[in-house]
């Protein structure tokens, strides 16, 4: 059983809703969300749809860059 299913919130500074996703603390920084951890960053629904939107170009990239 994980983190996420133990029911830990969310990283990002002044949110305090419940997480369903873990992510790397630097790719979260990178995308520009604020995170209080280091290593995992625990984001809830609403900040996940957030770092989604803000990384989808750079995933598209990479993929494109590696297909060829």
């Amino acid at each position: 059983m994980g983190r996420v299913e133990k029911g830990v919130k969310c990283c990002v500074s002044g949110c305090h809703n419940e997480a369903i996703r873990s992510i790397s603390a630097d790719k979260v920084k990178s995308a520009g969300l604020r995170t209080e951890s280091e290593k995992r960053a625990y984001l809830c629904k609403e900040h996940y749809k957030e770092y989604k939107k803000k990384t989808k170009k750079d995933k598209m990239l990479e993929k494109l860059r590696y297909k060829g």
